[in-house]
């Protein structure tokens, strides 16, 4: 996991919380959100050396409270999207390749994607796909902090050496 996250931060990808163990938010009371938040940040700042501005919602769940939560931890923005591939859901490739088709024949201002890179044809096929149809249809992609013109880290240092407190 560590070498995948220094492989993407090294490429210019941007890290972003997800919360530690992907729960419904709005569930959560604000010490439970708070620690969600907090995990990932420790675990981001011990293996790659940042602490992410930005924060996805697992669900796309949030309300006021959520906003709160992550505003009070320094995040500069909640994330979510205006298209969903529906590779979670089990499509097919071929479906989700169609999606993409669709979303860009539309050519809306701008398209934040809902995609998992941990299903494997995501991550080995349409991805692939997704790209090359959104740039032929004119789409510059970006990063979401480029997109919206912030910093996409509260903090950047180096990582920390590998000791005892590095647990899931």
């Amino acid at each position: 996991m560590v070498d995948n996250l220094l492989y993407a931060y090294n490429r210019s990808h941007q890290l972003a919380s997800h919360t530690w163990s992907h729960p419904h938010l709005t569930q959560l009371s604000a010490d439970q959100m708070n620690q969600e938040m907090q995990r990932v940040e420790e675990a981001l700042q011990k293996t790659v050396g940042v602490v992410p501005a930005f924060l996805r919602p697992p669900y796309g769940d949030t309300n006021d409270q959520v906003t709160a939560a992550a505003s009070s931890r320094g995040y500069s923005a909640l994330v979510v999207w205006n298209f969903d591939s529906n590779d979670w859901a089990g499509a097919s490739a071929a479906t989700v390749n169609s999606n993409y088709d669709s979303i860009a024949s539309q050519h809306p201002d701008s398209i934040i994607t809902l995609n998992h890179e941990t299903i494997e044809q995501t991550a080995h096929t349409t991805l692939m796909h997704a790209i090359q149809t959104l740039q032929s249809a004119g789409y510059n992609l970006v990063t979401v902090a480029e997109c919206m013109g912030l910093e996409p880290y509260q903090s950047v240092g180096e990582p920390s050496t590998r000791d005892s407190t590095w647990t899931c």
